[in-house]
């Protein structure tokens, strides 16, 4: 398959929209997290079961991955994103007016499904971008993505203090169906210039994954990488609302904005990698997710701490993941879609776990049993880093 290019690459507004658009698909599965106990309570639910919905969502996404990313290469994406959009909206207004848990889980799983709107607008920033720009094309728009993440338990924290939690999902609806339609006004069209079917585009993302050994290996430490720092996102409302620190939905949510900002190194990362620095920016990402779990550790009972390691590991998730699609992207241009489904759906199945397993760490033996799991899985991502580089060179 060959990808047709526009004659006049992305404009910078258009990408920052496309931007905004990702952040607000990704954010989307993560306003639960500060809201956990929140939720629990006016539910009537358990808090182990309330920190479900975190798995709900990552394993939705990582489902919408496998069987809808792949679609960026048989259909015209404009149409796909923008569809995939509304129906991730339609899963937020779901949400926001459940009344137990069973609706919350639909509406959830619906959002995360549909929210893979984000992972057609990333490969597709890259592709129409200028010749030579790919690299801060992508990092430009997973900036947004990114910003997105961290942002969504900082907004979620603060309009849950302000009309409750249900508030969140409402107004995160109403704002994708107006981006939604600027996106379908603003982006060119844009398909591939040979078709396949649906099963062939399957099947042949199987085909992919064994024809490129570094294909496995940089999803390898995606999933690693992510699973660590998932640790990190299904508990730390947990932590932080406990007795150490006794904080209410809105100070959880003022806390998530120390990370928003390790985002400014998604943009850094990919003019990097436009020069072909991505082994040393993995590297450097996987020593710090190491040491910010160190951090983290302390910040159980030292706020100034935690917030430190919340930054560190938020920046070394960030450079690793840039790094990663910067070097897929170019594995295969023409099949930009489904080498993306192929990464990120493995990106996605490591945060699910990591959040499971997080959350049982947290149940077992609280805050210190979280950490051991956090930094034993950042130190597996710094040796899978190391086998990537064998399997370079």
């Amino acid at each position: 398959m060959t990808g047709a290019r526009p004659a006049a690459p992305l404009s910078t507004p258009v990408l920052l929209l496309m931007a905004m658009a990702c952040g607000l698909c990704a954010g989307g599965n993560y306003f639960n997290q500060p809201l956990l106990h929140s939720i629990a309570r006016d539910l009537g639910i358990a808090e182990s079961r309330a920190a479900l919905t975190v798995t709900i969502a990552q394993v939705a996404y990582a489902c919408g991955l496998l069987l809808l990313v792949p679609l960026a290469d048989m259909l015209e994406r404009r149409a796909l994103a923008v569809s995939l959009m509304l129906l991730a909206a339609a899963g937020q207004f779901v949400s926001g007016f459940a009344c137990g848990f069973g609706m919350l889980a639909i509406g959830t799983a619906m959002a995360g499904l549909f929210s893979v709107a984000s992972q057609v607008l990333v490969p597709m920033a890259a592709a129409l971008a200028a010749p030579g720009r790919s690299g801060r094309a992508t990092g430009l728009v997973m900036s947004g993505l990114l910003t997105g993440i961290l942002a969504a338990r900082s907004v979620a924290g603060l309009l849950s203090g302000w009309g409750g939690w249900s508030m969140v999902y409402r107004i995160s609806g109403a704002v994708m169906l107006l981006v939604a339609a600027l996106l379908w006004w603003a982006l060119p069209s844009s398909r591939n210039a040979e078709s396949a079917r649906y099963g062939q585009i399957l099947r042949s993302m199987g085909t992919l994954l064994r024809r490129h050994p570094r294909l496995r290996s940089r999803a390898w430490l995606g999933a690693l990488s992510f699973a660590s720092v998932s640790c990190l996102f299904s508990t730390m409302a947990l932590l932080l609302s406990g007795p150490a620190f006794r904080m209410g939905d809105t100070a959880i949510g003022l806390v998530g904005l120390v990370g928003v900002a390790g985002a400014l190194v998604a943009n850094l990362a990919g003019r990097w990698a436009d020069q072909g620095r991505q082994q040393a920016t993995t590297g450097a990402s996987a020593l710090l997710l190491i040491l910010g779990w160190a951090a983290l550790y302390l910040g159980g009972t030292h706020l100034g701490w935690f917030l430190a390691g919340m930054l560190i590991v938020d920046m070394a998730l960030q450079g690793i993941h840039i790094s990663n699609q910067s070097v897929v992207y170019r594995l295969q241009p023409s099949a930009r879609g489904r080498i993306n489904a192929v990464y990120m759906t493995a990106y996605f199945i490591g945060a699910a776990a990591g959040s499971a397993a997080g959350s049982i760490a947290w149940q077992q033996a609280g805050w210190p049993a979280t950490c051991a799991l956090g930094a034993t899985l950042a130190l597996a991502t710094a040796a899978a880093r190391t086998a990537d580089l064998r399997t370079q060179q």
